[in-house]
């Protein structure tokens, strides 16, 4: 090893340059990471694949600027040399570096870190009057020549720059080392990457662009890092993220404080952030530091109504509630700036921008985000189109942040790339499964049936012949992973409980290639006409999947109890081996359950006499496990448990698995047996882990919420004389039980959908990072709780199972849980997983709006029936109302005074029209004043609106709600059917209608070509689709029962709750 030292010139935070002389090792063995070393380098990481016609060398410039491009799982046998890493990690800061080495450690991508610094035959020392740029060029120009030599020139390595002078220099001076700029090395050896190479095309113009901007300031510089850190610490400074107003996006945003950042003890409520200009360069997620404005300059958060995007404030209007406190951002702490999908700008504004320039500003699809100004030639091809773009700075000379374009998703308007749009907004990737993922996977089929393992067999606790194993899913579920069981054991004075989750760490190894990709997805995702499953479809749908009367590997927890009591007296958990002896779904176990007589499938080719004693069996163990059930809630429900108002939307299958309809899933006592047992589980399994591993556990809490919260929830019930106690859950749980009008079943929904909404979201975390006294899950009222029962689709539950495990064998092994993941890594996994459990739920959301949108567009408001619904009212606003559609399951805004100041006038028949008024908001009602008279409206009144879709060309349509009269639609008043069997059968009519279709048109779907990759992926029927049934089940809700009879159509159904 040899000593010598090595100079740096360092640009400081406040912008001046430092001179750092550090001592500097350097020695001959350093491995070079290629499975083609013949010096026997020793390596214990990533190998470059030896599959490949040429190694490639990005130099600082490459690594530095086009990183996206060097991402392409395509481009195989990269080498980053420690001087390029080094330079980026310098020039682009933490999340830039941060960024590469996550690219470095992912072995799904061909590329190694080679440490040429530390190569006595690659170092270079840097030479007098030497530029930076030139040194580190040199340096990387000298490590492509070692790598070359020391493979002995079994690959030839080109390195690649945007340096013209060093491809002149270096180009020809050894053979077997190519030096070229990057877009020849993709034009001549990726010639069919059009993506790559279009990307480098747009960072490049980018980058151009960026270089000629002026120099006049439109914001304020950003503070010092160490003198933002020095602010927060001492309080002068607020550190929290910025959440923008989308429906007053230029104008407002706010900043929730991150409790530990905070030494203001007078401040508990978010800072509102009023105006571009205090705002400074922020964009929605930022973490950002706050400083907080004179009490004389705070302002109140606006009111009333407006249009997402616009925030036009009425003239005249009160519309700003009691003053908060106000701030600007001084700072940023943490850019958490993604992909945005955008629209080109009409062409007439395109004209008027481009006239003497290629930039472009282009219009995000999130209101959030500001206007981005990108550099291309294709604006004029990409009208009406959906592209993605990434930001790459917002200086304070410029009023828009600078961009690039990374792709194309589509045509606007398209279903395909509006779905794409969704899952691009909200940071979800999910690729098709890899084949070399697919190739870890078993092998099920009829030529190779997979059969259970010997081994599995012995060490396994065998329940196949010992327990009646069944499982309770919507109709048609194909990814059963939770069955139960319950039995009286020997003696009559004990039962024993069992809940069978399937074993999906048996199939998915930690640091798999599958439970890579299962760790990023991190969940399944449901959209509302398709699924994006974690794991690949061999597992969720068939090997992992508890089907009846197959041999299956499940994880178990099997509890004895006293048979009078119900006391737990013993807890077994470990692997076994089932077999699922009944497949039911609730509509089939609650009709058993009540007695009626219908057919299990499973015993239809019995003889009678069997048929009766397996019925008779089978029933007795749901009997049991109602009871269990039920006494299970009731101990919850005298803590505080909380029963909460939310919808949830299933997806209901044809014969051909296309969906037929979404439908509302209905309320049955069998739903709360099953949830009842599966939270149970949880929290068994919960306690389990912590006791073993009290700090390295995950565990799953639900903070309460902030009390403020509380306050419409509060205001509402007392406007109809009830009081809501919010002090506990129990109070809380007891007061909206006491919250019923019984004249009107829907004030208790909106009120329990009220405290829903007030609620704080569930988290994961790590044991090792809370404390103890923040395990407890408020909603739920235990002390401690996880997710177990879900692997199929949670990979959280695959964490807990393995925890689960190491807890067992760490009972017979006291050192095995060493090797468990530290807490801190477990905390930054359980953030990741929180992430992507939110990008879930708002990316199912707002697919949900899109057909909704979809199902009212090419509706005519005035003419068709469709489109007027009843509507209750939730929420007063200065100009106007919020409103709840049962009908639809939508809510929406109801104005009352327009853009002309002409308020709702209220005839004698109750219909509504647009006159010249005034307005009174009052904290329970709102009243119009008009030349006819006057006219108020109440919280929980019933009224008619008129449905119609608010059309956009850049951002999503939205839909318009006009009221119509101040009475219930006469629909919802003759008594929609109750929930569950009328919607059942109109679902079920409008199949029957589709099916009768498609066999009068066989012919012509004989010539039709078979279904695509996408359709056959994500089960997107073409005919009978989502939105033409949709349309059929509006219609048929019109029909009235009691006249038309409906056949009994089976249907399959799927549950889409994540």
């Amino acid at each position: 090893m040899i000593k010598t030292e090595k100079v740096l010139h360092l640009k400081s935070s406040r912008g001046g340059k430092v001179r750092v002389v550090r001592e500097h090792y350097v020695r001959e063995q350093v491995e070079c990471s290629s499975s083609l070393c013949e010096a026997g380098c020793v390596s214990d990481g990533k190998l470059l694949s030896g599959d490949v016609t040429h190694y490639v060398v990005p130099d600082a410039g490459v690594v530095r600027d086009f990183l996206e491009v060097l991402e392409f799982r395509e481009l195989q046998g990269i080498v980053f040399t420690q001087t390029a890493c080094q330079s980026a990690h310098h020039a682009r800061g933490r999340r830039h570096y941060n960024r590469l080495r996550a690219l470095l450690k992912d072995p799904r991508h061909d590329c190694v870190l080679f440490a040429n610094e530390f190569q006595q035959y690659c170092y270079c020392p840097r030479e007098k009057g030497e530029t930076q740029e030139k040194w580190h060029t040199r340096c990387v120009y000298h490590a492509a020549v070692w790598y070359y030599n020391h493979l002995a020139g079994l690959r030839p390595v080109v390195m690649i720059t945007e340096d013209e002078d060093a491809i002149k220099e270096y180009g020809s001076q050894n053979s077997g080392v190519y030096v070229i700029s990057t877009q020849e090395y993709l034009e001549s050896f990726w010639p069919d990457l059009q993506a790559a190479r279009e990307l480098y095309v747009s960072i490049a113009q980018a980058l151009q662009e960026r270089e000629s901007e002026g120099a006049e300031k439109e914001y304020t510089e950003h503070l010092p890092a160490e003198v933002l850190e020095a602010g927060i610490k001492s309080g002068r400074y607020v550190q929290g993220t910025l959440s923008v107003n989308k429906h007053r996006a230029q104008h407002e945003a706010f900043v929730r404080f991150e409790g530990s950042s905070n030494k203001n003890t007078e401040l508990n409520t978010d800072i509102l952030i009023s105006g571009g200009k205090h705002r400074n360069r922020a964009i929605q997620g930022d973490v950002v530091a706050v400083e907080l404005l004179p009490h004389s300059e705070w302002k109140g958060r606006t009111t009333a109504l407006t249009e997402e995007g616009q925030g036009e404030e009425r003239a005249g209007e009160d519309t700003q509630s009691q003053p908060m406190p106000t701030g600007r951002v001084v700072g940023i702490v943490q850019r958490n700036w993604r992909d945005y999908v955008v629209t080109f700008p009409p062409r007439e504004e395109l004209q008027s921008q481009s006239r003497n320039s290629q930039k472009i500003l282009v219009i995000p699809w999130d209101y959030r985000i500001p206007k981005i100004r990108i550099c291309t030639q294709q604006a004029e091809a990409l009208q009406d189109h959906r592209v993605i773009v990434r930001v790459d700075s917002w200086d304070s000379t410029s009023l828009y942040p600078n961009g690039h374009t990374v792709r194309v998703l589509g045509k606007a308007g398209e279903l395909e790339a509006e779905i794409q749009t969704i899952l691009v907004e909200n940071c979800i990737h999910v690729p098709p499964f890899s084949e070399a993922q697919l190739r870890e996977m078993p092998v099920n089929s009829k030529e190779q049936p997979w059969q259970i393992s010997p081994t599995e067999v012995s060490s396994r606790r065998d329940l196949r012949d010992t327990h009646l194993v069944f499982s309770i899913d919507p109709l048609g579920c194909e990814d059963v992973d939770d069955t139960l069981s319950v039995c009286t054991l020997p003696g009559g004075k004990r039962l024993e409980l069992g809940v069978h989750i399937a074993d999906v760490t048996h199939f998915v190894k930690e640091g798999s290639l599958t439970d890579l990709e299962a760790r990023s997805r991190s969940t399944t995702y449901y959209l509302a006409d398709r699924r994006y499953d974690m794991l690949p479809a061999v597992l969720s749908g068939d090997l992992c999947s508890l089907l009846g009367g197959v041999d299956r590997y499940a994880m178990s927890v099997l509890w004895e109890m006293d048979a009078e009591t119900l006391a737990v007296c013993n807890v077994w958990y470990g692997r076994t081996l089932i077999r699922s002896s009944y497949q039911l779904h609730y509509e089939l176990a609650q009709s058993l359950l009540n007695g009626e007589e219908v057919q299990v499938p499973e015993l239809s080719q019995l003889k009678s006499s069997d048929q009766s004693q397996k019925l008779a069996e089978l029933l007795h163990a749901l009997e049991t496990l109602t009871r269990v059930a039920r006494h299970l809630r009731a101990q919850r429900d005298k803590v505080g448990a909380l029963e909460l108002e939310g919808v949830e939307v299933r997806a209901q299958l044809d014969k051909d698995k296309n969906i037929a309809a979404l439908v509302p899933k209905q309320p049955l006592e069998v739903h709360e047996t099953v949830a009842e047992c599966m939270i149970y589980a949880n929290h068994w399994v919960a306690r389990k882990i912590q006791e073993s591993f009290p700090h390295q556990a995950l565990l799953r809490h639900h903070p309460p919420p902030r009390q403020e919260f509380f306050n419409r929830l509060i205001d509402s019930a007392k406007s109809r004389g009830f009081m809501i106690d919010t002090r506990s859950n129990k109070a809380l749980a007891e007061s909206l039980d006491w919250a019923v009008d019984p004249q009107d079943a829907m004030v208790n929904k909106l009120l329990r959908m009220m405290a829903t909404q007030a609620m704080s979201n569930a988290l994961y975390f790590s044991t090792g990072a809370c404390p103890e006294e923040q395990y407890y899950h408020y909603g739920l009222a235990l002390d401690r709780y996880t997710h177990f029962t879900s692997p199929i689709r949670r990979y959280a539950d695959i964490i807990v199972h393995r925890l689960l495990m190491a807890a067992i064998h760490s009972e017979k092994d006291e050192h095995l849980h060493k090797t468990l993941a530290s807490s801190k890594e477990l905390d930054e996994l359980a953030q990741h997983i929180n992430k992507k459990n939110r990008a879930a739920q708002h990316a199912q959301k707002q697919s949900t709006e899109l057909f909704q949108c979809l199902y009212f567009q090419d509706k005519d408001p005035l003419m068709d029936e469709r489109c007027v619904a009843d509507a209750i009212i939730y929420a007063i606003r200065a100009n106007g109302m919020l409103v709840f559609l049962p009908r639809y399951g939508m809510k929406g805004a109801v104005y009352l005074k327009n853009r002309d100041s002409q308020v709702i006038s209220v005839g004698d028949d109750g219909k509504c029209k647009w006159q010249v008024g005034t307005l009174q908001r009052y904290p329970d009602r709102i009243s119009t004043f008009t030349g006819t008279g006057t006219h108020t409206f109440h919280l929980f009144d019933h009224v008619t609106v008129r449905i119609s879709v608010e059309p956009s060309r850049c951002h999503s349509d939205s839909v318009h709600l006009e009221l119509m009269s101040n009475k219930p639609h006469r629909v919802a008043r003759a008594g929609s059917h109750p929930a569950g069997h009328g919607q059942s059968e109109l679902v079920q009519e409008v199949v029957r209608r589709e099916e009768e279709a498609s066999l009068h048109a066989e012919e012509r779907k004989a010539k039709r070509p078979k279904l695509s990759r996408e359709e056959r992926e994500f089960r997107q029927s073409k005919t009978p689709n989502l939105y033409s049934l949709l349309q059929e089940i509006s219609e048929l809700a019109l029909l009235d029962l009691s006249v038309c009879h409906l056949p009994n159509t089976k249907a399959q159904t799927c549950s889409s709750s994540a």
